[in-house]
């Protein structure tokens, strides 16, 4: 078995390999080895690659391999170690310099004898990508373990930056054990260092090896703070692992509720794997808390999900979590992962075709009583299927999709916002399938491009009310029955792109015109509208067939998009570009002027036979402004309806951006004042690694501030530490809301990248 060791014991069994004597075979001076040593002559051993073959028991290294010993330099192409006989060789045009600067060359150089203890009592391994390992003592056992003591793992080599001082992290421990057997690696009494003080202490560590996922295990305190559970201060502490299983326990205190455990288990299996996670306590002080569900004695969640590819190019998973109160997470500032949505599914995913199959149920948390979760529908399936089919050349290609939605929901689920009702969804089980397909090619003639659609789309759907539980009088659900629907499509997109060249620049204009024709026989296909209550228009989807973001309602009638897109692309890599347009209903019905209680298309700009024209604008200009913008205009009244304009600048660690946003009122969706905001946010270096930042935006509308932050970074590249502090105003979405977050990242030149990031809610003292 030939096996690639992970960095730590790579460098230590090469360590070890260099730690045998010198005897030269070749053409060596007479008096070679009788020059002067320099004792105090750092010893080190630098290498490319290093692999073990096990069975041989040979360890070899190659690339560029460098031996330092006490002032001696041996350089070649491969270093070969036979460990049954000790024998170890330095191969391909070999150098030795001498301590008094005395070269030797030959095609090969035994090691034997006298240096061994020296190396192996004081061993400097520097990796290519510049990572440094350095231990008292490194040896292997019959078990096939490479054993370091005293050793020390930085990724920053020294960690002393060009003007002397302390960079990056380093771990070290009292004695490093990596078994060959398993790849899984043990430290004794382990040190977290940052910028050379030592911050953490642990007695012992196991980790399956010194791969990414298992340093991202490494137990990183945090500290939380709210005023219903008081300081939180948590650690993760892997307790067992192996290959396959890993065993997390993190034990909690919480200054004013107590105690809180967490355990994890994670098993992995040859087709993938799966992970349990279970939390709990009992709360000292449960009148902290004013959600009615949150005041009792044990609170605690139980989260399972698993992920497996029993089969090429499928997918099977699953995702469960089972909780006290739906406020338990939030409460002590826990990570829900998946809780929101129970499921089970599958997936099978090719170039050609994609299937998603899933069984979902809707998990609201935070402070949200059982009967509003019961508005939440459970998906029975949710099932989508599509498939391309390319013909013969210049024949197009023909695509089949397919899709099941099955909602059930025990109570109705509406509100009232501005004296606008919204239904989201009603009590009962709804079930639309709807299959399509379509035919598309392209043809260029005369330097137009000409794009042909063809299809049809078949939809049947049911809603039955009796099968829910409790129903709300303000709602206006449908009434029961059955639909189906032939909906045929037709459409023709035309394009006709000019090009031009100027010194530096060549511009490209493309006039574009659609014609979409959907002969649709419903325009409320899936009966209820559980899918497709939110509708944007912008130049994203200036020229799309359908702009319904799901299969419960569509588009309608005979409609055209005109408009066009321009784009300066400069030799240097800067551009420009401009997208434009308007839509036009030219018969049928208009889905988005249909009244509905979802209030989809209300404010689009859809709504009327004309619709608002868009526009869109992004560049880079002079490779560190970056700009984009977005704008509707109403053209009957050449009134903005919406706009949002962003400038970006960054350069030698300094950067600023600035932000705009406006959203006219629209008392029909409920929304009686206009969105007016202004907003920066600026960067500025205070040092090589440490950098200021903060931000603040204004309500226009509302005449105050509407967020305002600021913080600190430190980042030299091995180590990210950083601080902020946020606090909203009156009219934000959570208003007089103050917060700090704190993040912390290590980081490898080899791209290992572990870390986390923790915002925690502060009293508000000025309010």
């Amino acid at each position: 078995m030939r096996r690639s060791w992970p960095v730590l014991a790579a460098l230590a069994a090469l360590g070890l390999g260099s730690a045998l004597p010198v005897h030269a075979q070749g053409l060596v001076p007479a008096d070679f080895f009788n020059a002067p040593i320099d004792p105090s002559a750092p010893t080190a051993v630098e290498a490319e690659e290093l692999v073990f073959d096990s069975v041989a028991n040979i360890i070899t290294a190659r690339g560029d391999v460098v031996v330092r010993i006490s002032g001696y330099t041996i350089a070649g192409n491969e270093l070969v170690y036979r460990r049954t006989s000790g024998e170890m060789e330095v191969l391909g045009d070999v150098r030795v310099t001498d301590p008094a600067g005395n070269v030797s060359q030959s095609a090969r150089l035994a090691l034997t004898g006298g240096l061994k203890r020296t190396v192996l009592d004081s061993m400097t391994i520097t990796a290519s990508d510049g990572s440094r390992i350095s231990a008292d003592s490194a040896d292997f056992d019959q078990e096939l373990r490479s054993i370091l003591t005293n050793a020390q793992y930085a990724p920053c080599g020294e960690c002393v930056d060009n003007r002397g001082r302390r960079i990056g992290w380093s771990i070290s421990a009292a004695k490093v054990v990596q078994s060959a057997e398993d790849g899984s690696i043990s430290f004794e009494q382990p040190v977290l260092s940052l910028l050379g003080v030592p911050v953490a202490w642990l007695p012992y560590l196991w980790l399956p090896d010194l791969s990414d996922s298992s340093l991202a295990m490494l137990p990183r305190p945090s500290l939380a703070y709210s005023e219903q559970i008081g300081v939180k201060a948590e650690v993760s502490l892997p307790v067992y692992s192996t290959r396959s299983t890993d065993i997390v326990l993190t034990p909690t205190l919480l200054s004013r509720q107590g105690f809180l455990l967490g355990a994890e288990w994670v098993q992995r299996f040859d087709q993938g794997s799966m992970r349990i996670k279970a939390s709990g306590l009992y709360q000292l002080d449960k009148a902290a808390f004013t959600f009615p569900d949150a005041r009792r004695d044990m609170r605690g969640a139980v989260q399972a999900q698993g992920e497996f590819q029993p089969i090429e190019d499928w997918t099977l998973g699953f995702a469960y979590a089972a909780f006290s109160d739906s406020a338990y997470f939030q409460d002590y500032l826990l990570d829900p992962r998946r809780a929101g949505i129970n499921e089970v599914y599958a997936t099978h995913l090719t170039a050609e075709t994609y299937v998603d199959a899933r069984v979902q149920q809707y998990n609201l948390l935070g402070d949200v009583a059982n009967q509003t979760r019961e508005q939440q529908g459970l998906a029975l399936p949710n099932v989508r299927v599509e498939r391309t089919f390319k013909l013969a050349p210049g024949a197009g290609h023909v695509t089949v999709e397919g899709r099941v939605l099955n909602i059930h929901r025990v109570r109705d689920n509406g509100s009232t916002f501005n004296g606008v009702a919204y239904d989201y969804g009603y009590a009962g089980t709804r079930l639309h399938g709807m299959a399509q397909a379509s035919w598309q090619n392209q043809w260029i003639a005369g330097g137009a491009v000409l794009t042909p659609f063809a299809g049809i789309r078949l939809d049947a759907a049911s809603y039955d009310r009796s099968t829910g539980q409790v129903f709300d009088p303000a709602v206006q659900a449908p009434a029961d029955g059955t639909l189906l629907g032939v909906t045929p499509v037709a459409a023709l997109d035309l394009r006709y792109p000019l090009a031009a060249r100027s010194p530096g620049i060549t511009h490209l204009v493309e006039p574009i015109a659609q014609i979409v024709y959907r002969g649709a026989s419903s325009v409320q296909p899936g009966i209820t509208n559980e899918d497709s209550q939110s509708v944007v228009f912008d130049d994203a989807n200036l020229f799309s067939y359908n702009r319904f973001t799901g299969i419960d309602r569509q588009e309608t009638g005979l409609r055209m998009n005109l408009g066009g897109r321009y784009l300066a692309s400069f030799d240097d890599g800067n551009h420009l570009e401009l997208i434009a347009g308007q839509s036009f209903q030219l018969a049928g019905d208009n889905a988005f002027a249909m009244a509905n209680r979802q209030n989809a298309g209300v404010g689009s700009g859809l709504e009327a036979t004309s619709s608002y024209a868009v526009l869109g604008a992004y560049g880079v200009l002079a490779d560190r402004v970056r700009l984009g913008g977005k704008v509707q205009v109403d053209t009957a009244t050449f009134d903005i309806a919406r706009a949002g304009l962003g400038v970006s600048y960054a350069q030698d660690g300094w950067s600023g951006a600035l932000n705009y946003r406006y959203a006219e009122a629209v008392a029909a969706a409920g929304n009686v004042r206009d969105l007016h905001e202004l907003g920066g946010d600026v960067s500025l270096p205070i040092d090589e690694y440490w950098s200021a930042h903060g931000n603040y935006y204004w309500d226009i509308s509302g005449n105050t501030f509407l967020q305002a932050g600021g913080g600190l970074t430190y980042n030299d590249g091995y180590l990210n530490v950083g601080a902020n502090l946020t606090r909203t105003g009156a009219t934000h979405r959570t208003p007089n809301d103050l917060r700090a977050t704190v993040s912390f990242r290590l980081m490898a030149p080899a791209g290992f990248d572990a870390g986390f990031s923790n915002t925690l809610p502060l009293p508000n003292l000025m309010q």
